[in-house]
């Protein structure tokens, strides 16, 4: 990347990808938390996914994009996708928080481990080419779109009793502490 604009902007942007993978996690995990277990499992109709089989979604491709990272194909051989979404399959909230935890301590150290000329090295996903950078903005969006489906779920189950996670609702003009 050379000289000290790129490298401070490449720097910069690794601090604001660990920092907004970070933030959705958090969201995620207080959603969670509001959650009983009974609803952690819940569907809302045939074909949707319950907050447990996002959670072992998420799982399974936080540990097998970051595991070794830099060095080899981002989709694992011991991978087993189909598994994820067994909603049948219902692990316990320890099970499933104790899982979570560990992938997501794989992705952010990998994350973190990178420095700025590592965002223009390739890397592979199922064989396919993609830039650091391109995998961490793929990885960043793939993160947002199933916390906010966590999110979701949970305030629709929690409904009046929901602690919201933000500004709550007709809130936003109010003075802030």
């Amino acid at each position: 990347m050379g000289d000290m604009t790129t490298d401070s902007l490449a720097s910069s942007y690794l601090r604001d990808v660990a920092r907004t993978v970070r933030n959705q996690k958090t969201l995620a995990d207080r959603a969670i938390a509001q959650v009983s277990d009974e609803e952690l499992h819940a569907l809302l109709d045939d074909e949707a996914n319950s907050i447990a089989v996002i959670v072992k979604h998420l799982t399974g491709n936080l540990r097998s994009r970051f595991t070794d990272f830099l060095t080899t194909d981002g989709e694992k051989p011991t991978r087993d996708r189909g598994a994820e979404f067994d909603a049948l399959s219902r692990a316990t909230r320890a099970e499933l928080l104790q899982s979570w935890e560990a992938s997501w301590a794989i992705a952010l150290a990998a994350i973190e481990a990178l420095a700025p000329d590592d965002l223009e090295r390739t890397i592979y996903i199922r064989a396919e080419p993609l830039l650091v950078v391109e995998a961490l903005n793929r990885f960043a969006a793939h993160t947002a779109y199933h916390a906010g489906q966590i999110v979701l779920l949970a305030k629709h189950f929690r409904g009046a009793t929901w602690a919201s996670l933000s500004i709550p609702k007709g809130t936003s003009r109010e003075p802030r502490a």
